[in-house]
């Protein structure tokens, strides 16, 4: 097992189609950049680690959010029962900060996560995916100093979509 520096770290090329490093980000701790230029719409890195059903992921948020836990949640859902843990046997990919202007994206594709290109990447650019958190998941601040920061990781709600609790709804007070 390689010992290297944090500063030095290679993402493992099974899961990935260019070279790429972990290294400290200047969006929040470390960070996965490339070490060559990844032309636009091309598959870059897959997202690996432990498939977990919907009620492990949550009791994994859970903890991660009590008091004694690392606050570090590397959950990526897959689908309506499912969700890969990257903290448990991920490539790297895990690493990948927020940015609300993102150079990557998404791709559920049978089962295993992608992250394509949005555009042309230069070499030593951090990667980036705009995390898309629900708005029940509770606000949480962005951090990634893009201009087109919109101030939180969660989604915007769509005009007209807004969820309204239970406890204030039309429906309840009847």
């Amino acid at each position: 097992m390689r010992t290297a520096s944090a500063e030095s770290q290679l993402i493992d090329p099974r899961f990935s189609r260019y070279q790429l490093r972990i290294a400290r980000s200047r969006i929040q701790g470390l960070g996965v950049f490339a070490n060559e230029t990844i032309p636009k719409g091309q598959p870059v890195i897959e997202y690996t680690g432990e498939v977990v059903d919907m009620r492990q992921a949550k009791r994994r948020i859970n903890k991660a959010l009590g008091p004694h836990g690392s606050k570090q949640i590397c959950l990526f859902r897959t689908g309506p029962k499912t969700a890969i843990d990257g903290s448990v046997r991920g490539c790297g990919a895990e690493r990948i900060n927020h940015c609300c202007h993102s150079n990557l994206t998404s791709a559920v594709i049978a089962g295993h996560v992608w992250f394509f290109s949005r555009r042309r990447i230069r070499k030593d650019d951090e990667l980036t995916l705009d995390y898309n958190l629900s708005i029940e998941a509770g606000r949480v601040r962005c951090h990634c100093g893009s201009p087109k920061c919109r101030g939180t990781i969660n989604r915007k709600p769509a005009p007209g979509n807004m969820t309204i609790p239970a406890k204030t709804s039309p429906a309840a007070n009847r």
